[in-house]
């Protein structure tokens, strides 16, 4: 079994930035951001997941997995009764 790490979720949460309403919107990630940020986005974008290392547009894999991490963030904030 694969625990995550801290790597898998600087990543995911840098997929979950990514916009929703619109495929032709894309992110940068600037000189200024937190190393985590800047490393994430290297490490997504030599897995084929996003098209620029520092940011771009997400991929079809990109798209595939920010549709997965969206149902697991709603599935986990689900308040309990």
């Amino acid at each position: 079994m694969v625990l995550v790490d801290q790597d898998m979720v600087d990543e995911l949460n840098l997929i979950l930035k990514f916009p929703t309403t619109s495929l032709m919107q894309g992110l940068k990630i600037h000189h200024d951001a937190s190393q985590s940020v800047v490393h994430a986005a290297e490490r997504l974008y030599a897995k084929g997941v996003i098209t620029q290392p520092d940011g771009g547009y997400l991929t079809d894999l990109g798209i595939d997995l920010a549709e997965h991490a969206r149902r697991i963030q709603l599935a986990l904030s689900m308040k309990l009764n």
